[in-house]
C-alpha cells in the first residue's frame, strides 16, 4: 500500500510495530525471508524508502526529509516504534532516533556507520572517492554499476556468491529507481556525519556487523556500541555487508534475543 507522500509499506503481522528500512539502492522486497517470523511476533512495517522500490521520490532529497516523511508516516502508531535498519537504513534509523526519541525506542542497526567515508578523524570508512565514483558511474552505465555496488555488499563473505545470487534477483524486481533519487540517496551516504548525533540516542540498540564488510567495516560498529549509551555490539565472523543474507542462522538469533529482551 502507499501512503503519506507515495512512501509504499507493506504490513504483515500483530504486535509492537517494527519498520525494516533498506540499505541504499534496493527495496524492502530484499527482507521478504525475515518477515514471517518477526511477524509472529509484531506487526512488521517493510518500507520501501522514497526513490526506491515501489515509493515516489521526494522533491528535495535529504537526510531529514526522509526522516519527515517515515515520522509523518508511522505518527498515528499507538506505541513506540522497533526500527530494523540496513547500511542507509541504518543511518536514516539512527537520525530519526535522535529526533524522535520519545517514539523511537529500540534499534537493531546492521552494516550501519555514523560516516560512510573517512577522514582524517574517522578511519573506518570507504574512500570518499570510491563512494563518489557511483555518482559518476551511474550516469554512464546504470544497470552495470549497481551490479558492481551488489558485488562490494557480500565481497569475502564465506557465502558471498548465494547471498550475491539473492541480491540481484530482487535488485530490479520492483522497477528501476530513478537515477536522481539514487544520486540524491548517494549524497546523503557520502556527506552524513552522525558522529555527535550518537551519544544523545538513549534507545537500545543492536549494532550487527560482518567482520568482512568493506563498506561499513565492524570497527565503526564497534564505535556505535560504545558511543551509544545502551548498545551491544555482535560482530559476525566470515560476514560482508549483509549478514542477514549470509548468515542468517547467526543474524536471527542476534536479533531475536535482543527483541524479545525486556
Amino acid at each position: 500500500m502507499c501512503g503519506v507522500s507515495g512512501l509504499h509499506v507493506e504490513t504483515v503481522g500483530a504486535g509492537p510495530p517494527l519498520v525494516l528500512l533498506h540499505g541504499w539502492a534496493m527495496h524492502g522486497g530484499l527482507f521478504a525471508a525475515l518477515v514471517p517470523a518477526l511477524a509472529r511476533r509484531f506487526r512488521v512495517h517493510v518500507v520501501d524508502l522514497p526513490g526506491h522500490g515501489h515509493s515516489a521520490p521526494l522533491a528535495a532529497y535529504s537526510l531529514d526529509a526522509v526522516v519527515g516523511t517515515l515520522a509523518q508516516r508511522f505518527a498515528r502508531e499507538e506505541t513506540p516504534l522497533a526500527i530494523l535498519g540496513w547500511s542507509l537504513g541504518g543511518t536514516i534509523a539512527l537520525r530519526w532516533a535522535r529526533l524522535e526519541s520519545d517514539r523511537v525506542t529500540r534499534l537493531v542497526l546492521v552494516s550501519t556507520t555514523p560516516r560512510f567515508v573517512a577522514g582524517a578523524d574517522w578511519a573506518p570508512a570507504m574512500n570518499e572517492t570510491t563512494l563518489r565514483r557511483f555518482g559518476d558511474e551511474l550516469r554512464v552505465a546504470y544497470r552495470l554499476t549497481l551490479q558492481r555496488f551488489l558485488s562490494l555488499q557480500v565481497q569475502g563473505s564465506d557465502e558471498g556468491r548465494a547471498a550475491l545470487g539473492e541480491l540481484r534477483q530482487q535488485l530490479f524486481a520492483r522497477g528501476e529507481p530513478a537515477p536522481a533519487a539514487l544520486a540524491a540517496a548517494l549524497e546523503v551516504l557520502a556527506t552524513a556525519d552522525l558522529r555527535d548525533d550518537v551519544p544523545g540516542i538513549a534507545a537500545p540498540a543492536l549494532i550487527v556487523t560482518g567482520d568482512r564488510d568493506a563498506l561499513t567495516p565492524s570497527a565503526a560498529g564497534a564505535w556505535l556500541a560504545r558511543t551509544m549509551p545502551a548498545a551491544r555490539h555482535v560482530d559476525i565472523a566470515g560476514a560482508a555487508h549483509a549478514p542477514f543474507l549470509s548468515h542468517r542462522a547467526e543474524f536471527d538469533a542476534a536479533v531475536a534475543d535482543f527483541l524479545d529482551a525486556r
